[in-house]
């Protein structure tokens, strides 16, 4: 079960972590970075429906397929109340119920938590590129192909493609990765009417959110998406996060540079940290990774703060 998959009865607890004692609502699954719950109270079941889970997202970073023991402060919040923001921008069926303590959301996870529909998720994570870099660099320096998809000779670190391009993946387990797969495995998985669905809907979400940011001085490099099927209303349905730092690859237009590595809006400055001689952790070790010093953790803090005011044009109080 990865950590977007919706619970079912049966407590999974995922990941060992804290949880919250949350009156009206049970902890079932913690994944990497967020906190699922479903409702323990009638009232809110008669509220919003048996098909519903709290998603609370935390503090927690993960990098290189580790959760690290630092946390960024406010980074729950940031995410929860971006992808929010960006639910409202797309036009598309998404899972969201409610967000706010007025609608029902407990008042101890104000602001980076959101009442969501349960829903029947696909096993696929969604991509859709605009631009070459990362994994799909690689494969293409190898092949001329993303996801077996050809692409033109003379592309670069950061080359904006024609057109963005569907570029799916198998998800894996916590702690393992995401496998890069082709359309035609996506039909074996979920049969060609959703495969269909599912490119459709990612490749609109990403032209929309690509057209948004860049008239915002952001450049949407790719960004992963989730779905399901709403068993209720036989919706193929929006779900999880939504064109967040740690979703998206988002960056800064005015210092886009094709033909290098560019600067992100994300755990890039953990990353790099991570990989310096500074942390002394080997990432092929069984080892888990050192603690962030703070200068990292408030600079993290800083990107996501300014991603996301960037974007929506408020003020992150």
């Amino acid at each position: 079960m990865t950590e977007n998959s919706q619970p079912d009865a049966a407590p999974k607890a995922g990941l060992d972590t804290e949880t919250l004692d949350l009156p009206g609502w049970r902890h079932v699954y913690s994944g990497k970075v967020r906190d699922l719950y479903v409702p323990a109270d009638d009232s809110l079941t008669a509220q919003f429906g048996q098909d519903c889970v709290l998603v609370v997202a935390s503090d927690r970073i993960s990098a290189y397929d580790h959760v690290l023991s630092s946390e960024i402060p406010d980074k729950g919040r940031i995410l929860t109340q971006l992808s929010l923001w960006w639910f409202g921008q797309l036009g598309v069926e998404h899972h969201v119920l409610a967000s706010t303590v007025q609608d029902g959301v407990p008042a101890a996870v104000e602001g980076r938590a959101m009442i969501c529909k349960k829903l029947d998720m696909f096993p696929v994570e969604c991509i859709a590129r605009g631009y070459l870099t990362g994994s799909g660099l690689l494969e293409y320096q190898q092949s001329r192909t993303v996801c077996s998809i050809p692409l033109p000779e003379g592309l670069v670190d950061g080359s904006r493609l024609d057109e963005a391009i569907f570029t799916p993946s198998a998800k894996a387990e916590v702690g393992e990765h995401d496998e890069n797969i082709t359309y035609d495995a996506v039909v074996g998985l979920v049969g060609e009417d959703v495969a269909a669905r599912l490119r459709e809907l990612t490749l609109k979400i990403y032209t929309r959110a690509e057209e948004i940011a860049r008239e915002r001085g952001i450049i949407l490099a790719d960004t992963k998406v989730e779905f399901g099927f709403d068993v209720a209303t036989g919706v193929i349905t929006l779900g999880d996060e939504v064109l967040t730092p740690d979703s998206s690859r988002f960056w800064d237009a005015a210092t886009y540079e094709p033909g290098k590595s560019q600067p992100s809006y994300d755990k890039q400055y953990v990353r790099d940290w991570l990989t310096s001689a500074e942390s002394g952790w080997d990432r092929a070790s069984d080892v888990p990774p050192p603690a962030l010093p703070e200068d990292v953790v408030s600079r993290t803090r800083g990107r996501y703060v300014e991603a996301y005011e960037k974007l929506t044009g408020l003020k992150f109080a």
